[in-house]
């Protein structure tokens, strides 16, 4: 015998919760790290627009405060200051999506890059991003729904002089995905977006432009252009998404096309 179907114009976010199509407002609250410019900036005002409350866990507050965002001060490598935050935080209401945005990059060849460049890398890109997962859970497992969009970069795959970045975006991958198959049964997904070259004050401090190695990543995107912080907020806010209930466990490359042929 076949499983009962939904409604028409129903999609299921968890098994017996449906949610209809024509339901475009998000609700609730998301928590956002590193939102505070670049990437994180434009997600956390997408997700505004979107009418989620934003949870912005930075080190320094945005230009500008959102009317949808609480600014939660908190250095994402202090392990005890982001523990507190996210006590803080979960006392006063559930979170079900999380969007592990914030990181840190410290370009260097295998000749240079030192055990403190990547323990710095580490505790941000990874150590933080899975405290806050932790964190996060009891709400998630609560609600039988949960969106986790973890942000990797195109590194992963390789690149040279970013030993230790390329070392934490691809433990990124994979907790992505191990975390993907423990959580799938509380309705929970978890997601990764590998952004390519994206024009952000970050992507500019280590690849300064006009310098030649820039230039010859410009010149492997097929698009012929720089990506742009609204196109990874864009590409967020659908797997965050309430109807974003049927994929899980992948890595999308948002990248002009120049990882076509390398990403796995």
């Amino acid at each position: 015998m076949s499983a009962a179907r939904p409604p028409e114009g129903a999609h299921t976010a968890a098994e017996g919760t449906p949610v209809r199509a024509a339901d475009n407002a998000q609700e609730g609250a998301v928590l956002v790290t590193g939102a505070s410019r670049g990437i994180g900036r434009a997600v956390a005002a997408r997700l505004m627009a979107d009418g989620l409350q934003v949870l912005n866990y930075d080190i320094v507050p945005p230009v500008a405060l959102g009317a949808r965002e609480t600014f939660v001060p908190v250095d994402l490598a202090d392990e005890r200051a982001l523990r507190a935050a996210l006590a803080r935080t979960v006392a006063e209401r559930p979170v079900t999506r999380l969007v592990n945005n914030a990181g840190v990059v410290r370009p260097a060849t295998i000749d240079a890059v030192t055990s403190a460049d990547l323990q710095a890398v580490m505790a941000v890109n990874v150590a933080a991003a899975i405290l806050c997962v932790q964190a996060l859970l009891p709400a998630m497992r609560a609600a039988r729904f949960g969106r986790i969009v973890n942000i990797s970069s195109r590194a992963a795959l390789g690149k040279a002089e970013r030993i230790a970045y390329a070392a934490s975006k691809a433990a990124v991958h994979g907790y992505t995905r191990a975390l993907a198959l423990e959580l799938a049964a509380d309705g929970i997904t978890v997601n990764a977006i590998g952004p390519g070259p994206i024009a952000t004050e970050l992507f500019e401090r280590v690849n300064p432009p006009g310098a030649p190695a820039t230039q010859r990543i410009l010149d492997t995107i097929p698009l012929r252009r720089m990506g742009h912080p609204d196109d990874i907020a864009h590409q967020v806010a659908s797997l965050l998404d309430a109807r974003a209930g049927f994929t899980t466990g992948q890595v999308l490359y948002v990248c002009g096309g120049m990882t076509v042929g390398l990403a796995p």
